[in-house]
């Protein structure tokens, strides 16, 4: 059961609290739980809350994350929840300078969660949310049997990526409302033959010409308007959700799954830039008001723990903290801006500093407005690559093994951005709902960054088509051929270039 806070360690968050204040940070209230080792290891496979529904894969990742800790592989310090109060979780087992990090490190997630944009339209109460479900889910299995239900949780969990993640901040154009207003805009888009003088209109375009591109015109709104859906979909599980023949409580477990999925999708969206801003501010905080001389060796070490990097991986810890820390330098420098561009002397660049003292101003604007797909895009320069070591990596057949590809900053640009573009997975978009008039599901694969695997792709095809209960088929590229991957619920089929293979 989760202790209450000792006095020691409410006091200390007092002061944590008081000290990240004092440096213009705005956080939820915080409530902090301490855990043994076994709950914090329950909770964590729960991702940070006390109660989810039942399924397999909550035991599964327990198992993973307990192996984990006992082979010294990883170590839970801390988990907290975007929630308002922000609720954030203690080991039992840590030391005060561990406790004391902690807190300082959940201040800096806490100020993300509550101002950073694309936190803005999540639920603030999923604490609540998550244990509603749990409770639905339970009911649903007493109704129909847990076999049933756990095994359709399966197929939509297959699916809980296919969502339009940036959806929650599209702002939509007002739709027509009546036939008025449908005329006007239909007259304003005819074509006219443009005419050097006003008196030959009716001779150029005269009454009949007009009709014409009139009717033209209506006869491409009515094919617009029986496509199905009119525009393509990114939002794949609301598209199912909408039109599939579910029933109700396959359409209850659905919406659930995607509204977790929404949930979670702005914390991979931040996933650089959040670790970085709480490790930023632990350092801060440690380093200028709380740390104790004496805590001053571990404190190193366990910063130094959570910094790490290897050569085949990319810490978000260190690339966010490092890279607030390159803005913070350069805009208390002044090395920004055009006249910053226009310089060439590269010695001069080197002692640039016009004392303008607005770096800690620029980093809550970042804070404030970016995610990290705009702050790679942004702020990642070709020095900050330099300092910071950065390659791409792959895999070399010859020599069987992995080897440096490339050190260019465009390259490295290029890829970071790809990995971070839909969050790193294949972009899907429904297409056709009726295709070729068999109420068949056509999607189409956006073939810009990241390919499908065609065995996740088989299966997830599989799930698909027991949702819609018709075959579905998958428009992609493979080896620059066009491809339609195709599934009926039994057999897995490919057509090239319509030719079956």
């Amino acid at each position: 059961m989760p202790k209450p806070l000792p006095s020691d360690l409410r006091e200390m968050q007092k002061r944590v609290e008081a000290c990240a204040k004092s440096y213009g940070l705005d956080c939820f209230d915080t409530i902090y739980e301490v855990l043994d080792y076994d709950e914090i290891n329950m909770v964590a496979a729960y991702m940070g809350f006390p109660v989810r529904y039942p399924h397999w894969k909550w035991g599964m990742e327990y198992e993973r994350l307990k192996k984990g800790s006992e082979y010294g592989i990883n170590k839970i310090y801390e988990m907290v929840i975007n929630n308002d109060p922000c609720y954030a979780y203690l080991m039992e087992s840590n030391t005060y300078v561990d406790q004391k990090l902690v807190m300082c490190h959940v201040t800096g997630h806490n100020d993300f969660f509550k101002n950073n944009f694309s936190f803005a339209h999540t639920n603030r109460t999923m604490i609540n949310e998550m244990a509603n479900h749990a409770s639905s889910i339970r009911r649903y299995m007493n109704w129909y049997g847990v076999n049933e239900v756990e095994s359709f949780i399966d197929r939509v969990l297959s699916l809980e990526n296919l969502i339009d993640a940036n959806s929650p901040y599209i702002v939509r154009e007002r739709a027509l409302k009546n036939d008025d207003e449908k005329m006007r805009d239909v007259g304003s888009t005819i074509k006219r033959i443009p005419t050097q003088h006003e008196y030959m209109e009716r001779y150029i375009n005269p009454e009949s010409f007009i009709e014409k591109q009139r009717a033209k015109l209506k006869e491409e709104e009515e094919r617009a308007a029986a496509r199905f859906p009119k525009h393509p979909r990114r939002d794949v599980l609301a598209f199912i959700l909408e039109n599939a023949p579910l029933k109700k409580w396959q359409a209850d477990v659905i919406d659930m799954v995607r509204e977790e999925a929404y949930y979670f999708a702005p914390q991979a969206m931040t996933k650089i830039m959040n670790e970085g801003w709480a490790s930023y501010w632990h350092a801060k905080l440690m380093s200028e008001k709380m740390m104790e001389p004496s805590e001053l060796i571990d404190f190193a070490d366990r910063h130094a723990g959570v910094m790490a990097t290897n050569p085949q991986s990319l810490n978000p810890y260190k690339l966010g903290i490092e890279l607030y820390r390159d803005i913070e330098d350069r805009w208390n420098k002044g090395q920004f801006g055009s006249e910053w561009d226009a310089c060439a002397d590269m010695s001069e660049k080197r002692q640039w500093d016009r004392k303008l003292g607005l770096g800690r101003e620029k980093l809550f604007q970042v804070r404030k407005i970016y995610s990290d797909l705009t702050f790679i895009d942004e702020f990642l320069t070709v020095d900050f690559c330099r300092r910071a070591g950065l390659f791409t990596y792959g895999f070399d057949k010859r020599k069987q093994e992995f080897v440096i590809e490339s050190r260019d900053f465009s390259v490295i640009k290029q890829k970071l951005l790809a990995s971070l573009t839909n969050l790193g997975h294949p972009q899907i978009q429904v297409i056709n709902g009726n295709y070729e008039n068999r109420s068949e599901l056509l999607l189409e694969h956006i073939h810009r960054t990241t390919e499908l695997d065609i065995n996740f792709a088989r299966e997830t095809l599989k799930n698909l088509t027991f949702l819609w209960t018709r075959p579905v088929h998958i428009i992609t590229k493979i080896d620059d051929r066009d491809i339609i991957l195709s599934h009926d619920g039994e057999n897995f089929r490919e057509n090239i270039v319509g030719r079956q293979v």
